[in-house]
């Protein structure tokens, strides 16, 4: 009886395992390049604003902001919003003003008004003094090259697109934080299913922080920041609440166009992450709790399979091994992942389960999150549900 319960188990994680290659073999496949797009005459017309939040980003702000001042569409103003920095940025983007006066537009930000995320009130900020018919919002730590703009605004303008986000070229120190990148974005793209935001049909939705760009029309529409102002996966939810007003939205993939360097190192990682993992489970406790219990079911329990099963059991756990390594491999090799990280599949697996629960962990015990510097009571992110 035991054996055939079982059987059942360790089956119903092949048939999981072997529709989720398949769904996100296929999916993954489904998203474009925008390296594939030339820009047609049509679209230089389109004006476009890039609008920049940065809080304490001396050291990393100015070869950024340098790649958005050298981008070739003819119609590009910058704006940079410095909320609250208590480092050198402010003396960094003066001294970047004085060269280009008439593109880098700076807004000082001294003081946050209650019921805001810095970041998010900074991007509405922007989006306020901005003149353009699109508006970019991105890190200031995301290093474009000179076309990444013009080709985003010509596949937005051919397509017809009221938002488009674009995938970055992610950078990791060591074998092991590039590893867990790979089980990272196969978990977003197997929760997400980002290649299905571009069909209207579908409630599918996506954004990216590092490369979001909206027609005005569309993101005034939608509410603006003011509908997320609490929300620390904001990129995230402006994709939804485009997506709920109408518009037309797509992800596409910016090898060799955008890049940032995520976190440098395992501490940086799991702190990055405590802001906005709970969030993006919508705050639900058991999201929270049977997330991670179903990646220890579906991608580790097979490895202990092989240690205390036998006969048909022992040879199915080792199938569903190898089907949870096709998973990560066809994913992962596209961003940047290579075959020699295989092997630490399983233990950035548990890495992500342990993230996910001390996030949580975090935002329970200290009744909010911890972003930049500032206190956000839970109370209050939980009231912005989106």
């Amino acid at each position: 009886m035991l054996d055939t319960l079982l059987q059942t188990v360790v089956g119903l994680t092949t048939v999981t395992l072997t529709a989720s290659l398949f769904v996100l073999g296929r999916g993954n496949r489904a998203i474009r390049f925008l390296t594939d797009v030339t820009a047609p005459e049509a679209s230089a017309a389109a004006s476009v604003s890039i609008i920049v939040a940065a809080r304490n980003e001396a050291d990393t702000i100015e070869p950024a902001l340098r790649s958005l001042l050298a981008q070739d569409h003819p119609a590009v103003e910058v704006i940079v919003v410095n909320d609250r920095s208590t480092d050198a940025t402010g003396d960094v983007l003066a001294r970047i003003q004085r060269a280009y006066a008439s593109k880098l537009k700076v807004i000082t930000v001294t003081t946050l008004p209650p019921g805001w995320l810095g970041k998010n009130h900074a991007h509405w900020v922007g989006a306020q003094a901005a003149q353009g018919e699109f508006l970019l919002f991105t890190d200031a730590d995301i290093v474009m090259h000179p076309s990444t703009v013009r080709r985003a605004v010509a596949y937005a303008v051919t397509e017809r697109l009221d938002h488009l986000t674009v995938g970055p070229e992610v950078h990791l120190p060591g074998p092991l934080l590039t590893a867990f990148l790979g089980t990272f974005t196969m978990c977003f793209a197997l929760f997400v299913r980002p290649w299905r935001a571009r069909d209207p049909r579908s409630s599918a939705f996506v954004g990216v922080g590092a490369f979001n760009l909206v027609r005005r029309l569309a993101y005034e529409c939608a509410g603006t920041h003011a509908v997320i102002r609490m929300r620390p996966d904001d990129d995230m939810k402006l994709g939804k609440i485009i997506k709920r007003a109408g518009g037309r939205q797509e992800l596409v993939a910016g090898k060799h166009l955008l890049a940032v360097v995520w976190y440098r190192s395992l501490g940086e990682l799991i702190r990055g992450l405590e802001k906005n993992a709970f969030a993006g489970l919508d705050y639900s406790l058991l999201m929270a709790v049977c997330g991670p219990l179903t990646l220890w079911g579906l991608f580790l329990v097979p490895y202990l399979g092989l240690a205390l099963t036998a006969g048909r059991l022992w040879w199915l756990n080792l199938l569903n091994v190898v089907l949870g390594l096709a998973l990560y491999a066809d994913n992962s090799l596209r961003h940047g992942v290579k075959w020699r990280h295989l092997p630490l599949f399983p233990v950035t697996v548990a890495l992500l389960m342990f993230i996910i629960w001390h996030a949580t962990l975090r935002t329970l015990i200290g009744q909010g999150v911890t972003w930049r510097g500032t206190h956000y009571p839970l109370a209050e992110l939980k009231t912005n549900r989106v």
